[in-house]
């Protein structure tokens, strides 16, 4: 009799847990999620065709091209970056980045026309953008489908910059954008950190000052948001590695273990693994990033509020180039005077966050 007991309670427990199993599994299987594409690219020169006696426009490539053949050049080129960005994370989200960092534009005018492109317009996307000082007028802007995404603020930060005489030089602006990702508030720091122009090791002090202008802003939203959900990203002029990252930052690669309030950068393991978003004189890097403060993070499958799912670079075979001098690079734009047909000398990156419906 106690040996017959023991074997229906033991079949009872293991029924009810099987059950339970059944349950989860059915639950998980039922589960439904919500993603994002939100990315970053480098548009490589997009300036319009008119001359600006403001800036220093007539060195951007466009106008080096015969007058009579500029404007078939730009449309060609507005239409170039319409295409990419329309597909940025199409094949998951079934439609373009929700949210998309871009750097090297001239001005507002250029995103009006980018937009209005048969291959963007339907998405509507709103602007932010703000006229650095930068004196070739080189700006940063962010771009959003109306849909997704809300602004409630934003506002932009100028890097102080000295060269060797001590004489101050402009450079692009940090544009912070604050809004509504569908109902969670995110923070999106849009950067073109200083080339290496002279040399890394020459340029790197000031790389390594942009990275603490972007330190100070994470301070002052900390003052403003308790635990704020912040996504870094641009054309950093720098790898993962590099000191701007890794000392002034202090970027971790890994998600498991990532202490509270830290920067988590998924382009770190990319690096590693010998990717990359540009050639630059036979070298590879991977200057395009988009890093994630830890509430945006996560080391288990916990998407109750949106959390990093994956993060990609943006390039498909067109975007490469095929033969010739850049042979396997980004497929560019422009080549001296003339435009090749070209996208850009990057490739897009993005990230997919997620996070599961109520």
């Amino acid at each position: 009799m106690k040996y017959i007991f023991t074997f229906l309670l033991s079949l009872l427990i293991f029924t009810n847990s099987n059950a339970q199993r059944m349950s989860h599994k059915k639950h998980a299987k039922n589960k439904k999620f919500q993603i994002r594409t939100v990315a970053f690219y480098n548009l490589e020169n997009l300036f319009d065709t008119i001359n600006d006696p403001k800036k220093l426009d007539e060195r951007s490539p466009i106008m080096d091209i015969k007058e009579g053949n500029r404007a078939k050049a730009y449309w060609a080129k507005i239409d170039n970056m319409a295409k990419v960005i329309s597909e940025i994370g199409k094949d998951k989200t079934k439609t373009s980045p929700a949210i998309i960092g871009v750097a090297e534009i001239e001005n507002r005018n250029v995103l009006e026309d980018l937009i209005a492109n048969n291959h963007l317009k339907n998405k509507h996307y709103g602007i932010i953008h703000y006229e650095s000082p930068d004196v070739r007028g080189i700006d940063v802007a962010l771009l959003y489908q109306k849909r997704y995404f809300k602004p409630m603020s934003h506002k932009t930060y100028t890097l102080k910059l000295f060269d060797d005489d001590g004489k101050p030089y402009a450079t692009r602006d940090q544009l912070l954008v604050t809004g509504l990702l569908d109902d969670e508030v995110v923070h999106i720091i849009v950067n073109h950190w200083p080339s290496r122009r002279g040399g890394e090791q020459k340029s790197r002090p000031s790389r390594e000052k942009a990275a603490a202008l972007n330190l100070k802003i994470i301070k002052e939203l900390k003052e403003e948001y308790p635990n704020p959900k912040i996504i870094i990203m641009g054309d950093l002029n720098d790898d993962p590695t590099n000191s701007s990252l890794r000392n002034i930052l202090k970027t971790k690669s890994k998600k498991a273990g990532l202490p509270h309030g830290a920067i988590y950068n998924p382009m770190d393991d990319m690096f590693r693994r010998g990717l990359s978003t540009l050639g630059y004189r036979d070298n590879i890097n991977l200057f395009d990033q988009i890093l994630l403060t830890s509430p945006l993070v996560t080391a288990k499958k916990d998407y109750s509020t949106y959390k990093l799912y994956k993060a990609n670079i943006f390039n498909p075979r067109y975007m490469t180039q095929k033969k010739g001098r850049y042979k396997g690079y980004p497929y560019r734009s422009w080549s001296g005077a003339t435009f090749t047909g070209g996208y850009s000398d990057h490739y897009p990156v993005y990230i997919y966050l997620l996070k599961e419906k109520e």
